[in-house]
């Protein structure tokens, strides 16, 4: 059990260079979602629903913070900073990632929705047939 725990919390890690295959596939993965933050604001300008366009209000601020963070979690591993370079932290970044994700898909299938546009047909019938009474 003891050794579990070490395996997590153990802040002195030792550095991995830059070069090193997971510090820069962690570096791709938080410089993509930190583009992907700009590419969500250029898309909700276009939009016209909205509904989709509230819905999508936090997506580009919470993409650039959680990109930010990342590649400050990537760059404390490169450079040996102890406590920030901890295999926990990696851990919860990627299980808030994964929560913000979900409850964002789950309120997007529950909350959106179309506004459909109601067309009334005059009917020249109408006027002969048989009224409601009050």
């Amino acid at each position: 059990m003891r050794q579990i725990f070490s395996y997590w919390f153990y802040p002195n890690l030792g550095t991995a260079p830059y070069n090193h295959p997971k510090v820069m596939a962690a570096l791709i993965v938080c410089g993509i979602l930190i583009a992907l933050s700009f590419a969500i604001v250029a898309w909700r300008k276009r939009i016209k629903n909205p509904v989709t366009k509230k819905l999508s209000s936090s997506w580009s601020s919470s993409s650039l913070w959680f990109g930010i963070v990342g590649i400050g979690l990537a760059v404390s591993r490169a450079e040996g900073i102890q406590f920030l370079s901890m295999r926990i932290l990696w851990a919860i970044w990627g299980l808030l990632l994964l929560a913000y994700i979900g409850f964002q898909m789950m309120q997007f299938q529950r909350r959106h929705y179309t506004v459909l546009e109601r067309r009334k047909v005059n009917d020249v019938r109408d006027q002969y047939l048989p009224k409601k009474k009050r």
